[in-house]
This record gives C-alpha cells, structure tokens and sequence, in this order.
C-alpha cells in the first residue's frame, strides 16, 4: 500500500476555541515521507512543528504541541480527520497559535481533505504493529493495546449525569465509516464548568455553534445531539486524534477506559520510549489486484460530512 498526501492547497477559517481569535488554515500536499508538520506563521518568520507525542506541551482540554518557544493548540479533530482518511504527509499552515474548532468536531476538516482530493505516492506505507498485550494505567483510568490486524477502539466513559451515565462504543476503521460514526462527534462540556473554563482562560471562542452543551438535565443546543451517544464518539475521536500524533499509522485494538488528553498522550510516549519492547515497524505490502483494497483498509470518505 502506498503512503497518501491530499492533491491542492485547500484553505478554512474560523475561530480558535479557547483563545477566542480568528484563525486561518491551509492544507498543503507535502512529499513521501514527510508525516504531519505544523507550520505555524509567527509574524517573525514560519516555525515547523513535527506532530509527536513528545512535542505536546499541554493537554488541558486540548493536545497542544511546542517546538520549546512556539506552539500550536487544539489539534486532536485535524488529527482525527487525517488518521481516519488515511492521509500520511501534510503540511497544515495556521496564522494564530491555534487550529480553529469549527463546529466542534472533525467534519470540516474531512470534509476539506476530500475536496483537495487524495493522492497515492510511490513511497509504501509505514504502520506500527503491536507485539504483545500491555496495559497502561493511572488513577482508574486505562487503556489496554492488543495486537490486531487493524486498528480498532473500544471506548468507555462514565459520567454522573443523566444524559451521559456510562457509554460505550465500538468502532473499527476498516469496518465502520469513519465520517458516518465518528468524525461528526462535537465536543462537550457541562453549562456549570464554561464560567470557571473561561476565568481560567480557556473556551473563550466556544458556542453553542462550536460544542456540544449539557446542563444538570438537558441538552442546551436546540438541536440537540446529533448521535444518542455523542459524548463517547467524540472522546473516542479525540484518541484517534492522540493516536495521529506517532510517526506512523498504528494497527491493534484498544480497549480504552475513561481517558482523556493527559493520559493518551502519557500512552503514546510509552509505546515509543520502549519501542524496541512494544513495537515492529514495517512497510504495508503492496495490494495484489486493484485500489479497492487500499479502500478497504484506510475508508477515504465519498460523502460530504457537513
């Protein structure tokens, strides 16, 4: 199989969901072996930002990354939209330090890779593939790996409040259209902690246009949900969105308990500071007889998500 960029510049706007300003991003097609850089316009120059676990400086609501001086946040959903379209070489040029929230979701993002359209190159796809089971755990909270012939997510939350309670979902990226279950999913907060978030300095830019708003007993959106089980879709595509930040493609099954941003991110380090221990990293074999099972594997989306 080979590796994947988009084919055009496609460019959005919007605003940055916890800072508040407006922000500008391109998408630009970049060479085999390039994986997903950041380009961050400072005013004084372009700084590139290498998508890595160990680049990521802050996970308070949101994966930030940092190259030590500058830093870019909020882009778990643009990695959740390259991870579940198969996209492996990227530029993404942002003009704030931020990537604009949209509609709170990975929709638009998608929904922008599609119209570049997607570009095979002659380099073969790099993945990952487990070794042996582990589990990594803090504070209850977990997420077990298990190898597998793809990449597949089983995702638990649990919350005190009667709309959430505990869901689950199961979700696998060859079976399961990634725009039709996941890439729709907003993200949430509860109407009593926007106050405290906003003295703190964060969701100064969040609306009911850009999240998914729940009071002690309602939805606040008057469209209400868009799934029944919104909430856990969308943390499950926030991990998917943690898991775009390792150099290559993983396949395996996760069972994942109750996560969240800090500790995706303490599990992705894990795996790549015991590499040797956890990993074997190999090229895709070619696929024997037509691009229908490159389709098959890594879902490029036919629809518009919006």
């Amino acid at each position: 199989m080979q590796q994947t960029t988009i084919g055009q510049a496609v460019s959005c706007s919007g605003v940055g969901l916890h800072k508040g300003g407006k922000v500008s991003m391109t998408f630009y097609p970049a060479p085999a072996n390039t994986g997903v850089i950041f380009v961050l316009n400072t005013g004084r120059g372009r700084r590139f930002i290498r998508a890595d676990p160990h680049k990521v400086h802050d996970t308070n609501l949101a994966t930030g990354l940092s190259d030590g001086e500058y830093g870019i946040g909020t882009v778990e959903h643009v990695l959740a939209a390259l991870t579940g379209t198969g996209v492996d070489n990227i530029h993404i040029e942002v003009d704030d330090s931020e990537v604009p929230i949209m509609d709170g979701s990975a929709a638009s993002f998608v929904y922008l890779l599609q119209q570049a359209g997607f570009v095979r190159q002659e380099a073969r796809k790099r993945v990952y593939i487990l070794k042996r089971p582990f589990q990594f755990q803090r504070d209850g909270k977990f997420i077990s790996a298990t190898p597998a012939a793809e990449l597949s997510i089983r995702y638990t939350i649990d919350y005190d409040h009667p709309l959430i309670g505990k869901q689950q979902l199961s979700f696998h990226l060859r079976d399961t259209s990634f725009v039709q279950e996941l890439c729709k999913a907003r993200t949430f907060a509860f109407l009593g902690d926007v106050e405290k978030m906003r003295h703190s300095g964060r969701a100064l830019g969040g609306s009911l246009d850009n999240a998914l708003v729940l009071d002690v007993s309602s939805v606040v959106n008057h469209d209400g949900m868009r799934y029944p089980d919104e909430p856990v879709r969308h943390k499950a595509l926030d991990f998917l969105g943690d898991l775009g930040l390792l150099p290559y493609a993983i396949k395996g099954h996760f069972e994942v308990y109750c996560s969240g941003h800090e500790l995706n991110n303490q599990f992705c380090r894990h795996l790549l500071d015991n590499e040797a221990e956890f990993l074997d990293c190999c090229k895709v074999p070619e696929e024997h007889g037509s691009e229908e099972g490159d389709a098959a594997m890594w879902p490029v989306p036919g629809e518009n998500p919006a």
